[in-house]
This record gives structure tokens, sequence and C-alpha cells, in this order.
């Protein structure tokens, strides 16, 4: 592949990769082609680190005007949540009510297709909300708390490609399955970028601990999501990458 080729197909991959995880209008403007989000899923932890900076200036400009770490970690949260329209969140409540609602496999991948949320999904947002504020208002300096938001956003999207080529699609239609398998080339970088960004933001020590716990949290969902509705869905992602940003937060918490 030519020079030109290779950053104009790389543009496209980011574009795509930031146009799934957030709501900004970047997305390519033709449709999709069958296997194109998977190629570039090595960008998504791009994605998560344009959601993680606003989050962090978000933090910033609520501590410059005075604001207390509790409601400045709650206006970040926030941010996160409205620069992503929620689609993580989204995933991890229907992902929770599935689970937690259904007797069979069917009716689990059944339930996860419904947009109403119930009582599992309900507990299962509370509690990653609330898991994520307390790490942030427990971390004391404000750039310990905006090199955390960057780090746990681009670690937790980090593991989404590697969980795509491992794990095969649950059912032959829905976001995941048009989705395709990841490369194991995307898989590949998409990890590297993310231990980077962990070894940037953490230290080397702590970039380690951080890969081998995302390693068993990714080992542990994938275990459970086969077993439970025979493979991944794009709840199952959105549920993953929640899972990820809170573990990672909470370790930054000891880091710093």
């Amino acid at each position: 592949m030519r020079y030109a080729e290779f950053i104009e197909r790389s543009v496209s991959d980011i574009r795509i990769a930031v146009s799934l995880s957030t709501i900004l209008p970047v997305g390519p403007a033709k449709p999709l082609d069958h296997g194109e989000i998977a190629q570039a899923s090595w960008a998504l932890p791009l994605a998560g680190l344009a959601v993680g900076l606003i989050g962090a200036i978000v933090y910033a400009i609520a501590r410059t005007m005075g604001l207390p770490s509790d409601p400045a970690a709650v206006l970040a949260l926030s941010a996160t949540v409205l620069i992503t329209g929620a689609i993580h969140e989204d995933g991890l409540a229907d992902t929770a009510d599935g689970l937690g609602g259904g007797n069979s496999r069917d009716s689990r991948l059944e339930i996860m297709r419904d947009s109403r949320i119930g009582s599992y999904g309900a507990c299962a947002l509370g509690l990653s909300i609330l898991a994520r504020w307390s790490g942030l208002t427990n971390i004391a300096e404000p750039g310990s708390v905006a090199s955390a938001l960057m780090v746990a956003h681009v670690a937790a999207r980090a593991q989404l490609p590697v969980f795509m080529w491992l794990v095969p699609p649950a059912r032959s239609d829905g976001l995941s399955a048009g989705a395709g398998q990841a490369p194991a080339q995307s898989a590949m970088i998409a990890a590297g970028l993310g231990f980077l960004c962990l070894v940037i933001g953490l230290g080397l020590g702590k970039a380690i601990m951080g890969l081998l716990l995302l390693s068993l949290v990714g080992i542990g969902w994938a275990w459970l999501a086969t077993r439970q509705v025979g493979g991944q869905t794009g709840d199952i992602l959105g549920a993953l990458e929640q899972i990820g940003e809170i573990a990672i937060l909470l370790m930054a918490v000891a880091a710093f």
C-alpha cells in the first residue's frame, strides 16, 4: 500500500471509530461495507482518547471555577456520557437485563434486544456511575484525574478489538455480526495503543498490572458471554467497555 493510500485508510478508520464511539458527525459519507468496522477497530483507543480528553477538559474547567472534586467529577462523567450518546451504558444495561432476567440463550438475547431497561439494567447503570465517580473523587490531584480519565477510556476501548477477534458473534444479525470479526492486526494495534497509554499515564509497573487486570476481565467476560449467549454482541462489547473503564479508574486510585 502506498503512503498516500495508507494515510487515507488510516484517516477513514479513525473517522469510523470516532463515529461509532461518539455522537460526533465525522463518519464516512458512504455506507460501510461488511468488515470495514472490524478493520477500523484498531482506532477505537483513539476515539477513547478523544472522549477522555473531553471529560478531562470539563473536569479542569470545573475545578478552575472553584468547584470541589465531587461535582467536578459528576460534570466530567456527564460530558463523557453525552459525547458518547451513552452507547456503552446502554450496552451495559441491556446486558445486565439479559443475563440477569433470561433463563435460556434465546430469551437472554431477546431481552438484550429490548430497549426498555429493567431492574438489573438500572442497578448496573447506577453501580457503574457510582464506581467511576468514586474512583475520580478519590484521586487527589486534578492533573492525575485528567490522566486517569484518558487512560481509562483508551484502555477500555483497546480491549474491544481483541475481544472481537477472539470471541465469535452470538447471532447472525445485529451490530456485532454486521461489524465482522476484527483482524488480528487490528486487535494487536489496538492492544499496543492501549498499553502505550497505560505506560504514559501510569508508569510501566502499573501499566503491566493494568494489562493483566484487563486480560483477566476479558477472559472472564468471554467465558460468561460464551456460556450465557454463545458469544459476543454489541451489548456485550458495550458492557465490557464499562467494566474495563471501571477497572482502570479504580486501579488509578491506587496508582495516584
